[in-house]
């Protein structure tokens, strides 16, 4: 075939190409210049010329292996897709290269019998791809092929089916996650250099304890023996350490198998191959490389691929790359047109015939024109984004059409299964996890360092005592006598080893756990929940996230003057609410309106194999019929659909920017009473277009409307319409204006009714005539979520920066944020390929004001959440696609969606969204900052018995002749008792209070202990100390020849100062309402009856266990009145200023 030719302007026209079903290739045939032309002609599918470079592509050489058959390895397969690279595709021969590679073909798909494959390289494919020739038994057309090389089945019988294809490429499962079993988490929970601290002091303590026992026998001030427990409180540390472990690998074991179960969808489902050349039905599990497989609207893509024919197709791709935008999947050679047409656009566009010259040509050259149509005019539409391409990515859901498509990748080796498997990675520590750390650290040092001073105090006195005769000098006393320092000074290591803090912690952490589950927040990871506190950004996504990713009719106009808005403003009466249209437009109206959107689309209901019905198709139709079905109080569009035969469907074309359908309608003539058929034609499509070739609109406010009282009286879908006027159209023009400023997508409905209709007719035909009559105009968008507005002020207020970091483009992203209240003025919005370029200084500097990433790539939203963690930000990630894996696991804490999310979401995250709603992150901060209060609310408590109980011991130690501390082992027994699993419980069970988010997060470098505490922990230790030593040596209680007594009311005075300090620790501000609240924790208010009567028991009943005497009336009412005072003292503490604490070793909270 030779076409004239045609210059137009110094270069030639596009050559075409021409798919010979006959000979099963595709044959690239050039148009021919005369022989006096100097142009050169270009081909849209010609095999670039290779570009001079220094580097060579090692990714696409042929590979060595002997053991792989095919032409490639798994790893050039998943570049191709990865890259999208369409030159190199064409290189091979396209599809049908690949396919030959693989050992497939195009309709026969592979051999349900294959083995022994023959090897192929990929210089065999180029070869053939440069001579045009494919061998013989690769024919992809022909119906009667001979069998695929290397599958004869007599040769395979004994041979299990595809080894070679599962040895090279692998299957489509991924590897096992090995599951931690409960002792595992135990020894996990183990590694907390606290719990280590804890048991090296129980082992200390145990063996001192036992040893004491075993070598000393005391006696109590009426001579009856004490029971040797010293041992106890080296058991009672242990007890407390393996309750922490308990109780944390329990709540981590139990939120996984939550995790799990929430996220158990069926292992298995089944898709549809073509092996053998049969059609058939495999699990997802049996796809292998090579394979065919058939889409329908409604399926997810089960392995990356290759399209390789079909119809209409798009994929929604929001999850894998963020673009909320159907991605049109289209063959191989189109692309390739379409890539040429890009590069020569300009050209084309200065030549004024070049639609009519490609039309001009025969059959296969209007192929051309025809795949250009993939193109809307304006020049910004050619961005790589919206281009069509020929390469499905697992995890995206068809929206609309059908195709078969040839696997290159699975398992592992899949978009989805590297995303999955690059989520297996170990969490870091969380901010709360180093200042504890740090913490033990500390208090370990304080303590040695303690117990070294006693040690000391002590032997220089022993030293004394013997040079003063004192002391017995016989070698049994000494040894006794040191023994005894020993002992004693391990007591100060126990006491100052803060037993009850990972109790503490871990309670806090599993009550807000299960209280926060009422919230809807699944928590994954435990220390999630603590860490979600002190966040100080959170790196929203916008579709899914902030949005419903749901397109969504939001305003729109029927007629002139009915407008309609979702929430509109209160001033605003002349705009309806959606809810309101169907109660105030006339019922004609609705039903036609009703009839146009039912009849002109194809979305279609599809039940899911879990049960659920959900709508599949475009999601602006979607959109339309959720709209009729809401705001219109529609009847089933499938009802509707059964009502009108129809006669035409006019699909959506980018050209036309229009779909129409054309039905029978039979009326009642009003002048001959008898039934006529009309034939209407529904639009709908792009809004200025449509409104251009209107030449009526419908009337609202007509007189019928007034006058029907029903079906008996009237048509039903009777309307009035009016001449479309100047006005009219200028008013519709600035609506359709108003709407694309805020980003939303127009689309106008019309109808044009005729007597007759051919099947020759073209909606073409339809709007170059015009005489359109306009129902009306809508505005579409992905709304955002209920509430998303309040939850990012709430977390604005609380000192958390929200940024939105999305796939989509940079002006639906930017009104989306200002909807959101993201993005104001002076903040910055920048796209994902910008960013990435930043120097890193320089993207220091911007960080700060970056409010907006638009177009960014998974890679892009991680290196942001790294780029925030490395300037000391606490980050969290919200997310629900596939795209977000990354940056959900690369941050402090990751939230994902559990209705909406992808299972590589929910794996990446550390907490789910149960509600899919960005509300439930306010939640989420509130309980993380209530945990970390109430640690602190515990360390300032706990602190103070530490820091009073070693005063006390070296003190009465030192005084003591027989160096021993006025609290006995069994007395500090009680008070840990107190101080750890009482007041652990107590203080950790409080609830959160909307002051919480009235403050500021505090950053990593914040010490745990801020000045405020150290406040309340010195003032309190100050009075217990000078309280407990003046009843101890005053004798102002006259007790001097009574020791025992002496000794029961220091120990109650002490216990009812903790006892009452508890109530003072529920706060750790500088407020003074201690008990507000109180009576929302149950738990607080139990433990404190069941401290008092516990020690009321103790003390009338304790014996010689407990060493104490019953004390009379007055000694109780004195030691609940010493105890008492740690309130109004409290209150006292809190008036100092906190500077006077804001030293180097007190960090002031910022």
């Amino acid at each position: 075939m030779t076409l004239d030719h045609h210059e137009v302007h110094g270069y030639s026209p596009p050559p075409y190409t021409d798919y010979d079903a006959d000979q099963g290739q595709d044959r690239f045939r050039h148009s021919v210049s005369s022989t006096n032309s100097p142009k050169q002609s270009f081909s849209p599918l010609q095999r670039p010329s290779p570009k001079q470079s220094s580097t060579i592509n090692l990714t696409m050489l042929p590979h060595q292996d002997p053991s792989n058959p095919f032409a490639f390895t798994p790893h050039q397969l998943t570049a191709l897709v990865d890259r999208k690279d369409l030159d190199f595709l064409a290189q091979i021969g396209g599809v049908e290269g690949v396919a030959q590679g693989l050992h497939s073909s195009l309709t026969q798909g592979i051999s349900s019998q294959e083995a022994n494959l023959p090897p192929i390289t990929l210089h065999d494919l180029e070869t053939a791809a440069l001579d045009d020739v494919k061998a013989e038994s690769y024919t992809f057309i022909d119906e009667k092929q001979p069998p695929v090389p290397g599958t004869d089945s007599a040769t395979s019988l004994d041979i299990e089916p595809f080894l070679q294809r599962r040895r090279v490429f692998g299957s489509n499962i991924l590897p096992t996650m090995e599951v931690k079993s409960i002792f595992y988490l135990m020894w996990l929970s183990f590694q907390d250099r606290t719990l280590i601290l804890l048991t090296v002091s129980a082992i200390i303590s145990l063996t001192v304890g036992i040893y004491e026992d075993v070598t000393t026998v005391e006696y109590d001030a009426a001579g009856n023996r004490i029971p040797g427990v010293k041992w106890v409180e080296g058991v009672a540390i242990i007890v407390a350490v393996l309750l922490v472990v308990v109780v944390g690998s329990v709540n981590d074991n139990q939120k996984e198998k939550q995790f799990r179960s929430l996220n158990a969808k069926k292992d298995d489902r089944h898709v549809s191959a073509i092996r053998s050349g049969q059609q058939c039905v495999i699990s997802v599990h049996d796809i292998q490389v090579g394979d065919i497989l058939s889409l329908t609207p409604g399926d997810i893509v089960a392995a990356d691929g290759i399209f390789v024919q079909g119809y209409n197709l798009k994929c929604d791709e929001s999850a894998a790359t963020g673009e909320s935008d159907a991605v049109k999947k289209i063959r191989w050679q189109d692309c390739m047109t379409l890539q040429w047409i890009s590069e020569h656009r300009h050209d084309l566009a200065s030549n004024e015939d070049s639609s009519s010259l490609v039309e001009a040509s025969n059959d296969p050259e209007k192929r051309l024109h025809s795949v250009s149509d993939d193109f809307p005019n304006d020049n910004d539409s050619y961005s790589e984004s919206h281009r069509p391409d020929p390469f499905l990515i697992s995890g995206s859901k068809v929206l609309e059409g059908i195709c078969t498509y040839l696997v290159t990748s699975v398992g592992v080796n899949s978009f989805n299964g590297r995303t999955l498997m690059a989520l297996r990675t170990n969490d870091d520590t969380t901010p709360l996890q180093e200042k504890l750390d740090v913490l033990a650290s500390s208090i370990a040092k304080l303590g040695l360092g303690a117990a070294g001073f006693l040690f000391v105090a002590l032997l220089v006195r022993c030293i004394i005592g013997y040079m003063t005769a004192s002391l017995s000098v016989l070698p049994a006393d000494i040894v006794s006598q040191i023994m005894r320092i020993l002992i004693t000074t391990v007591t100060v290591v126990v006491v100052a080893v803060p037993e009850g803090l990972p109790l503490a912690v871990t309670l806090a952490l599993a009550y807000a756990t299960q209280r926060m589950l009422r919230d809807n927040n699944l928590v994954r990871i435990l220390t999630a929940c603590e860490t979600m506190g002190n966040a100080t950004t959170i790196c929203s996504d916008k579709t899914g996230t902030l949005t419903q990713n749901k397109m969504s009719v939001v305003a729109g106009t029927f007629g002139s003057s009915f407008r309609f808005l979702r929430d509109p403003p209160a001033a605003r009466t002349d705009l309806v609410e959606l809810s309101q249209i169907r109660h105030k437009i006339p019922l004609p109206v609705r039903n036609f309106v009703n009839q146009a959107i039912a009849i002109n689309s194809t979305a279609f209901r599809n039940k899911t194999s879990d049960g659920d019905v959900t709508l599949v198709g475009n999601k602006t139709e979607i959109a339309m019929l959720n709209f009729a079905k809401d705001a219109l109080a529609s009847e089933p569009f499938e009802l509707l659909r059964t009502f009108w035969q129809v006669e035409q469907v006019f699909p959506f074309s980018s050209k036309r920017k229009a779909m129409g359908t054309v039905i029978r309608i039979p009326v009642l003539d009003q002048y001959t009473k008898r039934e006529r058929i009309v034939y209407r034609v529904h639009i709908k499509g792009a809004s200025e277009f449509l409104l251009s070739r209107s030449t009526r609109i419908l009337s609202i406010h007509g007189e019928s409307y007034d006058k029907f009282h029903g079906v008996e009286e009237g048509n039903i879908y009777d309307i009035e319409t009016r001449t479309m006027t100047e006005a009219n159209r200028g008013r519709m023009a600035k609506i359709i204006q108003s709407y694309a400023t805020r980003c939303l997508r127009t689309l106008a409905v019309c109808y044009k009714d005729f007597d007759t209709w051919s099947s020759h007719h073209k909606l073409e035909d339809v709007l170059a005539a015009g005489g359109l009559t306009l129902l009306g105009i809508v505005g579409i968008e992905d709304p955002l979520r209920p509430g998303v507005k309040e939850a990012v002020a709430a977390c604005q207020s609380a000192g958390v920066c929200v940024r939105m970091v999305t796939g989509d483009n940079m002006l639906t992203a930017k009104s989306i944020a200002r909807q959101c209240g993201i993005y104001s003025y002076g903040a910055l919005a920048l796209d994902g390929p910008t960013f990435r370029q930043l120097p890193d200084a320089e993207r220091l500097r911007i960080l700060p004001h970056l409010r907006v990433l638009a177009r960014s790539s998974p890679e892009d939203k991680r290196e942001l959440v790294n780029a925030l963690r490395a300037t000391g930000e606490i980050v969290a990630v919200t997310g629900d696609g596939t795209n977000d894996g990354p940056a959900l696991k690369a941050a402090d804490v990751g939230f994902s969606m559990g209705v909406a999310g992808t299972e590589v979401a929910k794996e990446a995250s550390s907490i789910i969204l149960m509600d899919d709603n960005f509300s439930s992150i306010v939640r989420a901060i509130s309980w993380g900052r209530c945990v970390n209060d109430s640690v602190k609310k515990f360390l300032q408590f706990q602190l103070t018995v530490n820091i009073t109980a070693v005063m006390l011991t070296i003190v009465s130690a030192v005084a003591s002749d027989e160096q021993k501390s006025i609290l006995t082992a069994v007395q500090l027994l009680w008070v840990n008792l107190i101080m750890d699993t009482f007041a652990a419980l107590a203080l950790a069970t409080d609830p959160p209070t909307p002051d919480l988010l009235e403050r500021k997060p505090e950053p990593r470098t914040v010490p745990l202990i801020d000045c405020r505490m150290w406040k309340m922990i010195l003032g309190q230790t100050f009075y217990q100390i000078g309280i407990i030593l003046t009843l101890l040596y005053t004798n102002v209680l006259h007790l001097e020849h009574d020791e025992a007594t002496l000794q029961t009311v220091v120990f109650t005075a002490f216990v009812f100062c903790q006892i009452f300090n508890e109530v003072n620790c529920r706060r750790i501000d500088n407020r003074f309402n201690v008990v507000k609240g109180i009576k929302k924790n149950h738990f607080f208010i139990l433990i404190f009856v069941v401290s008092v009567c516990g020690q009321i028991l103790i003390v009338e009943c304790g014996g010689a266990a407990f060493q104490t005497v019953p004390l009379n009336s007055s000694h109780w009412m004195l030691s609940i009145a010493i105890g008492l005072m740690s309130i109004p003292i409290g209150a006292i503490i809190r008036m100092i200023p906190d500077e006077v604490f804001a030293s180097p070793f007190f960090s002031s909270r910022k």
